[in-house]
């Protein structure tokens, strides 16, 4: 089965979740980093290592900030997925370009 490619400009990485959580939710609603925290039922130094691009949404965060958004996890993971994958796409590219695909014809 062939990987299907999205056809969009890959020259600018994803922006990382937590600064949309950051920028977009938590400034709208007028929200401190520790009100957020509490409301999420995480700690304080969690979420700001997230807010400050540091660590990534994991499954259970995507989960406690899609309920505490109202947009779902999927959302958030599939932001996180996105920055991992531009990220490491470009740091293994030397080592992807000497990988040869599989070809059905071979098999």
């Amino acid at each position: 089965m062939a990987e299907y490619l999205v056809k969009r400009p890959l020259k600018r990485p994803p922006v990382h979740p937590g600064e949309i959580l950051r920028e977009d939710v938590l400034k709208s609603l007028d929200l401190s980093v520790s009100e957020a925290a509490r409301r999420l039922g995480v700690s304080r130094q969690q979420l700001h290592r997230i807010l400050a691009c540091k660590h990534p949404i994991s499954t259970e965060m995507a989960l406690r900030i899609g309920k505490f958004a109202g947009n779902g996890p999927a959302l958030w993971l599939r932001m996180q997925q996105a920055y991992d994958l531009w990220h490491l796409e470009n740091k293994m590219a030397d080592e992807l370009s000497k990988i040869e695909p599989i070809s059905l014809k071979n098999v």
